[in-house]
C-alpha cells in the first residue's frame, strides 16, 4: 500500500498538496544590480517549507546555464533572465498569474 499525506489524507500518488501551495504562492522576479554593474535575477516569494528552494534553483540553474544559489528564502541567479525565469516557474506547475516580473 502507497504512503498517506499526513496534510490531505490521499495517497501519495494522487495528493494535490504541492500543486495547492503552488497555486497560492505570489512570486516576484527582478533584477538587482552588484558590484561592477553586474546583474543578479532575484526570484522570490515562493513559501520554501513547502516547496524545495534548492531542487528549484539547480532546476532553474540549469536550463538557464548559469550560476546561482539558495538562501534567505529566495533564489539568486547570475545574469538577467528574468523572462525566461518566468517561463520556467510556468512549466514547474507555477499560475502565469502569480508572477510578476519587474
Amino acid at each position: 500500500m502507497s504512503d498517506i499525506c499526513s496534510k490531505c489524507g490521499l495517497p501519495r500518488d494522487l495528493c494535490v498538496c504541492e500543486a495547492i501551495v503552488k497555486e497560492q504562492q505570489r512570486i516576484r522576479v527582478f533584477i538587482e544590480k552588484r558590484k561592477w554593474g553586474r546583474d543578479v535575477t532575484i526570484v522570490e516569494g515562493i513559501d520554501d517549507k513547502n516547496i524545495n528552494l534548492r531542487e528549484l534553483a539547480g532546476k532553474l540553474k540549469s536550463k538557464l546555464a548559469c550560476g546561482g544559489t539558495e538562501k534567505a528564502g529566495r533564489i539568486e541567479l547570475q545574469g538577467d533572465h528574468r523572462e525566461r525565469t518566468a517561463e520556467i516557474l510556468v512549466e514547474a506547475g507555477f499560475p502565469q498569474d502569480n508572477i510578476d516580473v519587474e
